[in-house]
This record gives structure tokens, sequence and C-alpha cells, in this order.
């Protein structure tokens, strides 16, 4: 059963910009990137289940499927692969790197602010407990709480997004 029309543009107002992100990230130009995203959710008009419980997830998905298969079209016209394209496998790997690192980056943005600051220094920038703590102004304690609490925040908010850990 697919969806009306309404259900298609709320897709598109709610879940588009992000789709354009992670789409501008893998591809070369904001046109490719533009039909990446209506492919993406014409596909899904056209096919997703009348209750999906993830459909940011599910487009998601969907988008990184459009963005090989988009990528092995173009790699078996040999005017356009050229010499030094990436075998396809190594190409979904990349797909799906950009795709956690965009997916995390946006759990990350539903943090408190206090617990992304503190996930961020100790994880992203690799500081020690000690550093961050200098850097954040706050006690070596309070980093390791808020640690504690930003990560298991931080795996509420992908669970909630439908990412599996």
């Amino acid at each position: 059963m697919s969806m009306d029309s309404e259900a298609v543009m709320r897709l598109y107002r709610e879940h588009g910009p992000a789709l354009r992100r992670f789409a501008a990230s893998a591809t070369s130009s904001p046109d490719q990137a533009e039909d990446i995203v209506q492919e993406s959710i014409l596909r899904v008009w056209q096919h997703a289940p009348e209750r999906t419980t993830n459909m940011r997830g599910y487009l998601f998905r969907t988008a990184r499927n459009v963005i090989i298969d988009n990528y092995r079209r173009r790699t078996h016209r040999p005017v356009e692969a050229g010499p030094d394209h990436l075998d396809d496998s190594s190409y979904s790997d990349g797909i799906d790197e950009l795709l956690l690192k965009l997916t995390v980056e946006e759990a990350l943005g539903n943090l408190s602010a206090e617990h992304r600051d503190v996930i961020v220094a100790l994880h992203y920038q690799r500081l020690t407990v000690a550093e961050a703590a200098q850097r954040l102004q706050i006690p070596a304690g309070t980093v390791k709480s808020r640690a504690y609490y930003g990560l298991r925040e931080l795996r509420s908010v992908l669970s909630a997004m439908g990412v599996k850990p």
C-alpha cells in the first residue's frame, strides 16, 4: 500500500534537508544530491509499508541504495569510471561510514550541551579526562559523570533513530 501525496510532502519537509546533506556528502554536485533525495522519497512513496516505525532510517537506507545503484551504473560506463574507480564493496563501505557519521552527528545534536561537550572532548578530540576537565573548566569527576550519562543518552537517541548497537 503506498502513501498519499500529503504524507510524501511531509516526508520531504521533515527529512529532505538531512537526506540532502547525506547525498551531498556522497556525490559531486548539488543536482545529483537533489536527484538522490527525490528518487529516495519516490521509492519510499511507492514501496513503504503503511506503518514504518523508523521512517528516517528507512529513508536513509533507501538513499544509500540509490547512491550505490547510481555508482554502479556509472562504473559500468568506461568513459565515466576512469582509471581510479573504486570497487563496489569499498564504495558501499564508504557510504555506510558516511551515513553512520551523519547519524551520530545528528544524534549528538539531540543531547544536552553539557553531555555533548564532554563526549566530543573525550571521544572525538581524544582528550584525557584531566584535559577535558581543564578545557571545559569543570571537575574531572563531573567529566566522568557527564560522559557516563551522555553516552547512555546517546545510545537512547540512536536507538530511537533505529540504529542498533
